[in-house]
């Protein structure tokens, strides 16, 4: 495995070509098998991957989403998505995804019995909750006094990448090892845990075939270059604004910021949008629009926020 090219492994186009694809699956099973935790003896051995391609020419809407649904033999649907900016609703966003694949199980008319267990995994590329030290957390449905579990139908667990590498110690289990695979690690080190763990030595050598790949380049680039331009949009906006928040040059790199991503994402059917954020003046208020605009699936959506924030 020497010579391998450097990959960023949280580039979603990356993750799900080598995680979510029919020879990654063997790496998405151990994977999984890290989080999850099983019983021994329960441990998975089989998923199904579910097809959720995406059309290429979305390849530049970081708003897009790669994610990884795959479901197990006994019928368990899990999703799997890398999330490396943090727009500042990880939580919501995550509920609203979940139950999304929940309810959709069912057709109309269909019992209620048919739901089947489903798992949320999100990688995050920032920390979200404070504790500095705790990098996975996994939530239920419990009763507040009792404990008392209400189904087993939710369970969303949220991994924290950066807070891995401040243990500075060497992977205590499989999971450790997954999230500085996730980190990005390299050398003799991740040499020696892929050695020892064969998941991740398979996902090692379908990055290998990944980026001899001219076309699987490109489109990761393209991945690559969306999430930059967004990081940029957000924070060049912000940090402009910082000492005088209502100054004339600010106002206008927020609205552009704003406007640039509504014409990216809805297109023509932004313009009337568009209008009603150039009429805002105030600093404050646009720069909460920013941090909740990339929330928005639709211009209804797009719309709603543009209104509270007002």
């Amino acid at each position: 495995m020497n010579g391998i090219k450097s990959i960023n492994r949280t580039n979603d186009y990356a993750f799900k070509r080598i995680m979510g694809s029919e020879e990654g699956k063997e790496a998405l099973i151990s994977f999984l098998n890290a989080v999850l935790k099983p019983a021994p003896g329960k441990e998975l051995t089989f998923v199904e991957l579910l097809d959720r391609e995406l059309d290429p020419k979305y390849l530049l809407d970081r708003a897009a989403r790669l994610d990884i649904l795959a479901r197990t033999a006994t019928g368990t649907l899990i999703n799997v998505e890398v999330q490396i900016s943090n727009q500042y609703n990880i939580d919501k966003r995550t509920l609203f995804y979940w139950a999304g694949l929940y309810y959709g199980q069912l057709s109309s008319g269909e019992n209620f019995i048919y739901l089947r267990k489903t798992v949320t995994i999100n990688i995050l590329g920032f920390s979200w909750f404070k504790d500095k030290s705790k990098y996975h957390r996994t939530f239920r449905l419990l009763e507040d006094e009792t404990g008392e579990l209400l189904n087993e139908d939710l369970e969303i667990h949220i991994l924290e990448l950066p807070k891995i590498t401040k243990l500075k110690r060497r992977p205590n289990d499989t999971l450790e090892e997954w999230l500085m695979y996730f980190n990005n690690l390299e050398g003799e080190e991740m040499e020696e845990i892929a050695m020892a763990n064969p998941g991740i030595r398979k996902a090692m050598t379908i990055e290998q075939i990944f980026f001899k790949s001219q076309k699987e380049r490109r489109l990761y680039e393209l991945r690559e270059k969306a999430a930059r331009d967004e990081i940029s949009m957000v924070t060049g906006a912000k940090e402009e604004g910082k000492a005088e928040g209502k100054a004339e040059g600010k106002v206008e790199m927020a609205h552009d910021a704003i406007c640039k991503y509504l014409d990216a994402r809805f297109s023509g059917a932004s313009l009337g949008l568009q209008e009603e954020v150039k009429t805002i003046n105030n600093f404050v208020v646009l720069d909460k629009i920013i941090g909740k605009i990339y929330t928005a699936n639709s211009i209804e959506d797009a719309a709603a926020i543009i209104k509270r924030n007002k």
